[in-house]
């Protein structure tokens, strides 16, 4: 798994395993874009404490969920080193993805120039704001869930 930025490790930084994996919140990564309790609420319920139950779905599920996360907040890594194991949780081939009432995601081998033309800090996936509001511009800080964007 790749190591995140200083900027995001916290306190309030959490882990979940199972026998296979571990499973990684980062709650200031966190926009709260859903995907991930829409996809499997079975292991990713926010009304429940602990709000991760990593006995609710099949470890491919958990990890085809983390993947889909469009900031990285959810992130995982193999308990065990297994040779077949790619990096998950960040994308191996280029997507742009256009999230219902939320950011443009872009995953993949990209970079982002800026208007003063200096590369923004190197990144695999990138959530872009589509609602115009975000404090953190070009990218998305969850701004869009406050003010009710909606947008497809």
């Amino acid at each position: 798994m790749e190591e995140f930025n200083s900027e995001y490790n916290d306190n309030n930084d959490r882990k979940y395993s199972n026998d296979e994996i571990t499973v990684y919140w980062y709650p200031k990564k966190c926009i709260h874009a859903t995907t991930c309790y829409k996809e499997l609420i079975e292991v990713f319920n926010p009304r429940k404490r602990p709000w991760v139950d990593m006995s609710g779905a099949p470890t491919n599920e958990i990890i085809r969920v983390v993947d889909m996360c469009p900031t990285q907040a959810l992130a995982y890594k193999w308990n065990k080193s297994i040779t077949e194991t790619s990096d998950k949780g960040i994308a191996s081939e280029n997507e742009v993805r256009i999230m219902e009432d939320g950011p443009m995601v872009i995953k993949g081998d990209f970079k982002i120039i800026g208007t003063d033309g200096k590369e923004h800090k190197k990144m695999k996936m990138a959530s872009i704001c589509r609602c115009g509001a975000s404090m953190k511009m070009p990218f998305c800080d969850g701004t869009h869930r406050k003010i009710g964007f909606a947008g497809k």
